[in-house]
């Protein structure tokens, strides 16, 4: 099927009573004197989060929000994909496909979507412009759990690749972070000929002999070697057993909002940080879709893949935020990538559409002025 059909949010209000009365049902555990964040996210500051979200939080706002959006759902290899797709007003703007990673969904980015698709209203440069399209990964929220295994990086980016050539797009740009890194990269060698360029705001770094790195290089080489080599809970849990994750947290509304906020508080920024409605809109989109398993599943698939994620094959862009869980080392990265652009921002985590969008907007900008006549 390549049918393109409209999408709107709409959760029925019983899906709303029912996590309204689970919470209220919540079994807390106990916890550890002065454990503060040793042993994971502390209990109050649960509690605070699950008591807004039980009694302040306003889901139907937020829906609106994400519905003033144009979205759409198509099905592609099997699985149905929902997308924004947002069309810029300037006849000769560029379009650009933008991957979203974990804990994440479509609507970390509702705040740049304005900025890329219509700079004029914006104070930029009609120039910048875009066609914004903005999938859900398979099996995460919107999209809905995936209906069969096998969904890694480089099969996403082949859906990408459908999904850019339904909408009619032969050359396009590829942005991303998370699991936006490999997907784009991935993306780029299935249709090389029609992505003019990929803009990173998270990479690793290629390693390798290391030789005459200067000290804040070998400080990021340092920390990326450790997060690999003893990696976080959530991420052996998932790449391992996500099946036995999904259980508890499709189960327990408070179960998977200890599980998403223990990692979106960790890698914010604490300067700019992430406001409790923010994580609670992306907490409720997990918990309503039912995607806490389907979402994990993509740490097992791409472990089942194995390997670094393939270079990219066309111009890079990599915008490197000074908080964020790695930090890429350029002279490591230009070995292996077209490196033609590259930016170091003194604020700003893992989140930067939600912690720094006005950065973030001007970067994707500045490093696809240099590609889009290529």
């Amino acid at each position: 099927m390549s049918e393109i059909a409209p999408f709107r949010l709409d959760v029925p209000q019983a899906d709303l009573d029912d996590l309204a009365a689970r919470l209220d049902r919540t079994r807390w555990p106990d916890e550890p004197p002065g454990a503060g964040w040793d042993y994971g996210i502390p209990l109050a500051r649960v509690r605070e989060l699950a008591a807004r979200w039980r009694t302040a939080y306003d889901w139907r706002a937020q829906e609106a929000r994400i519905n003033a959006f144009p979205q759409f759902t198509t099905e592609i290899d099997g699985t149905e994909v929902h997308f924004v797709h947002v069309r810029s007003p300037e006849p000769d703007a560029l379009p650009l496909i933008i991957t979203h990673g974990w804990p994440s969904t479509i609507a970390d980015f509702l705040d740049v979507i304005g900025p890329l698709t219509d700079p004029r209203a914006h104070g930029g440069d009609p120039a910048d412009a875009f066609h914004v399209v903005i999938p859900s990964l398979p099996g995460f929220p919107l999209s809905g759990p995936a209906r069969e295994t096998g969904w890694d990086v480089n099969r996403i980016a082949r859906a990408w690749a459908t999904l850019m050539e339904r909408l009619g797009y032969e050359r396009y740009g590829a942005q991303g972070g998370d699991w936006g890194w490999p997907i784009s990269n991935a993306l780029a060698t299935v249709a090389k000929e029609r992505v003019v360029g990929v803009h990173l705001n998270y990479m690793g770094s290629p390693l390798g002999d290391d030789d005459g790195l200067a000290e804040d290089d070998v400080e990021r080489l340092r920390d990326q070697k450790a997060y690999l080599a003893h990696p976080a809970g959530y991420w052996q849990m998932q790449s391992t057993r996500p099946q036995t994750v999904a259980y508890g947290l499709t189960d327990s509304p408070v179960g998977q909002l200890a599980w998403l906020a223990d990692k979106i508080i960790e890698w914010t920024d604490p300067a700019s940080g992430v406001d409790d409605d923010r994580v609670l809109t992306t907490v409720t989109l997990y918990w309503l879709t039912g995607t806490a398993g389907s979402s994990s599943r993509l740490h097992r698939e791409n472990a089942a893949r194995g390997g670094p994620p393939v270079p990219c094959s066309v111009p890079l862009g990599v915008a490197v935020f000074a908080h964020d869980l790695v930090r890429p080392v350029r002279r490591l990265v230009e070995r292996v990538y077209d490196v033609v652009h590259w930016t170091e921002f003194d604020r700003g985590g893992h989140f930067p559409a939600v912690e720094a969008p006005d950065p973030l907007t001007d970067d994707v900008r500045a490093f696809f002025r240099r590609v889009r006549g290529t």
